[in-house]
């Protein structure tokens, strides 16, 4: 099979052998049909990629080609949305344990399911956050993983406020009568009115950047024991002063949920109990699916550009010389 990998700072597309599913009663072997390029998480890997070969991608999904014995919920020819390095990565053939993939109704599309690793990321950032029901949220950055937070955040009918310094990203969501702004200054104003001067109950950093200035900036914006969610890739230099004085929560949003690294969930496909551990990463991947079934988030927008699977190196050449702005590409395998 063809996978692809970083390689010195390259893209490259390499042989390897298809995973065999002899021996493993809980995972599922799945013919690839789209991943989806994750251009924060991708670009970085790429860059720390001198001297080793790493692979890429951890959202996809495709047609259930092989099943373990223990495995009931799907079947041969089945579609599932898989999540998870290093699982799922861009391959022809994925081998994906139970707890990290959720089957696709023939009403989602094919390529809206591909996403469903990056809605688990934005579904365990909100469950995070702890948001009750009408308290303001604030989404600071608007990639893809930005907006799919920010679009799920309005669908649960909290009170949303978004910003990013790209107005055509801030567009994207003002189509969705989602407040949206490309300045600090008409953030900071909708806040304040929004709020009635006392403060956003949280905000969401989705930006890039290990050293942004809207880390100092964002507690200025939350009320007093507000929270501030940490999602993207960024330091947590906060200052002590404000946080103090508003005794403030500092949260790390850590992938998918609960699950994620344990050995235990993840390769030996041991599921928490549903009980005590209501929402893991496999289940907020099947929470995605659920939303976009019954049309809660509207993800079309973030799947327009999908790329054939020999197009990828060209594609992330353009992306890491920002030749390209675009929030993400599917990579299609048929």
């Amino acid at each position: 099979m063809k996978r692809i990998v970083a390689h010195n700072q390259k893209i490259e597309i390499i042989e390897d052998e298809i995973p065999q599913i002899e021996g493993k009663p809980s995972y599922i072997l799945v013919k690839t049909l789209y991943s989806v390029i994750s251009p924060g998480t991708e670009l970085t890997i790429l860059s720390n990629s001198e001297n080793k070969q790493v692979h890429l991608g951890y959202s996809a999904m495709g047609e259930v080609v092989e099943c373990g014995s223990k495995i009931t919920d799907v079947k041969k020819g089945d579609l599932v949305a898989c999540y998870g390095a290093p699982y799922v990565h861009h391959d022809e053939y994925l081998l994906v344990p139970s707890t990290l993939y959720a089957k696709v109704p023939e009403s989602v599309d094919p390529k809206e399911a591909a996403l469903g690793g990056l809605g688990a990321i934005a579904i365990h950032a909100l469950r995070i956050a702890n948001l009750q029901f009408g308290e303001t949220a604030v989404i600071v950055g608007l990639g893809v993983l930005g907006q799919l937070i920010a679009k799920i955040a309005h669908a649960a009918a909290y009170n949303v406020i978004a910003y990013d310094l790209h107005k055509s990203r801030v567009d994207m969501l003002q189509g969705e009568s989602i407040k949206a702004y490309s300045t600090v200054e008409e953030m900071e104003e909708a806040i304040r009115i929004e709020t009635k001067s006392r403060g956003a109950d949280a905000v969401l950093l989705c930006a890039g950047g290990k050293r942004s200035p809207l880390t100092q900036e964002c507690l200025k914006w939350i009320r007093n024991k507000g929270k501030a969610v940490i999602v993207g890739d960024v330091e947590p230099d906060f200052p002590r002063e404000l946080m103090f004085a508003k005794e403030a929560e500092l949260l790390i949003s850590r992938a998918g949920g609960p699950g994620r690294y344990d050995h235990v969930y993840e390769k030996e496909a041991i599921d928490y109990p549903y009980e005590y551990v209501r929402w893991t990463e496999g289940r907020n991947v099947e929470e995605y699916i659920r939303l976009v079934k019954e049309r809660r988030v509207d993800v079309q927008p973030f799947i327009t550009e999908v790329i054939e699977f020999n197009q990828a190196p060209q594609e992330f050449e353009k992306l890491f010389n920002k030749e390209s702005t675009t929030l993400t590409k599917l990579i299609c395998f048929k």
